[in-house]
């Protein structure tokens, strides 16, 4: 049995989280401007966050996307949108009909995780990242998956981060519009990073795939001297090399760079010069793995330590998500949070699928197994749909006047 993120009591907060914002929309005219947080959990999470992308491309939303944070699963399904639509934000349109359709065929026929198995295995040269196989991953999201942009390939709209962990500095590594860094280690721009190395450092969970090292003398970084200064200067790293890990190890909701815990409110954009606009909305679609009801394992069992591991990111994850759900208790038009897991009440109905998944079904979804292997048609179609339904239940009053519900 799992446990699921949101509590009842939550439920009347995820349904009205967006009324505020419909009685803008009608009032104004104008559109918002979205933020979107995708979470990790690997392919299952790639899964669910296409099925809650297919409710935004549905609604005509896509174009209001001005922000995207992801970690693990959700860096490797936005960095395949981006891929397919030929490294431009699609239109609801060209999500639905192009995008979506190519996501499903290739999460169903090709496995990341096999893939760089091979690689590590078959290849000796590759015999040197034993211990670093994030490095094979990105080898083969390169030449299996076909990803061989750069960052400087991708749009400056929507702003894009890539979230990793960097294991010297303890803080949040990005990716984000050319350039590289935290604000320890300082920033470098690196426009010719391959994108399949970032997404790679995003899903590189420790001891399943391992960091990816960076050599900090490849790069001249900045940094400011002190939080508030407007200018960086030129600055020396303390280590030699960086060894990033999984976003998901700092934050597998990818929420920070879009919402600040300590003040409780939507962070807003750092580089003016990207002229991205202020977030209205916050869209956080979660599909990490709940924490598993089980015995602890016997002392000599090495995944005791594991299990206390799991202890502590879920303790992490239910900070965060405590977090926003107060903040969308006060600001209910501000954000919506979409758990996998989620059942809507018995008889409700959405949109090209009639009545919701059962309890049973929706948990199903939850429990496919994290991981970079690829899913079958049966399970790619189950978590696809549990997203879209928990967008649309989410989100049902995030509706321009005149759009179907």
């Amino acid at each position: 049995m799992l446990y699921t993120a949101i509590q009842p009591t939550h439920v009347g907060i995820i349904k009205g989280s967006c009324i505020g914002l419909k009685q803008m929309i009608e009032a104004t005219g104008e559109r918002c401007a979205i933020g979107l947080a995708l979470s990790g959990g690997g392919v299952r999470a790639a899964a669910f966050h296409a099925g809650a992308l297919r409710r935004l491309a549905e609604m005509d939303r896509m174009r209001d996307v001005a922000h995207v944070s992801t970690v693990s699963g959700g860096s490797l399904f936005t960095g395949l949108v981006f891929h397919f639509s030929g490294y431009k934000w699609p239109t609801g349109e060209q999500y639905m009909h192009d995008v979506l359709p190519q996501v499903r065929a290739l999460l169903t026929t090709s496995s990341l995780q096999w893939n760089a198995l091979f690689r590590l295995l078959a290849l000796p040269c590759n015999w040197q990242f034993l211990t670093s196989r994030a490095n094979v991953v990105a080898q083969s999201l390169s030449r299996d998956w076909k990803i061989q942009a750069t960052l400087s390939s991708l749009p400056s709209y929507p702003v894009w981060s890539i979230n990793g962990s960097c294991s010297e500095s303890g803080r949040r590594f990005r990716f984000k519009s050319g350039e590289i860094g935290d604000h320890e280690s300082g920033y470098a721009q690196a426009p010719n990073l391959p994108l399949a190395a970032a997404m790679a450092v995003s899903a590189a969970f420790p001891g399943g795939i391992g960091p990816l090292a960076i050599r900090t003398r490849d790069y001249a970084w900045t940094k400011k001297a002190t939080w508030n200064d407007e200018t960086s200067k030129p600055h020396t790293p303390q280590f030699h090399k960086l060894h990033l890990y999984d976003g998901g190890v700092y934050d597998n909701l990818g929420l920070e760079p879009l919402f600040d815990m300590g003040k409780q409110e939507l962070r807003q954009p750092e580089n003016r010069d990207q002229r991205a606009p202020d977030i209205d909305f916050l869209f956080v679609s979660d599909a990490g793995l709940g924490y598993e009801r089980q015995p602890l394992p016997h002392p000599l069992n090495p995944l005791r330590l594991k299990r206390v591991a799991d202890l502590a990111f879920d303790q992490i994850r239910a900070l965060r998500v405590r977090s926003l759900m107060n903040y969308l208790k006060h600001h209910p038009s501000n954000g919506a949070l979409l758990p996998i897991g989620f059942a809507a009440p018995g008889g409700a109905t959405v949109p090209a699928s009639g009545v919701f998944l059962t309890p049973a079904e929706a948990v199903a979804a939850a429990c496919v197994k994290t991981s970079l292997k690829c899913l079958s048609v049966e399970q790619f179609t189950l978590v696809e749909r549990h997203g879209y339904e928990t967008a649309h239940w989410a989100a049902k009053n995030l509706l321009a006047p005149g759009l179907p519900t």
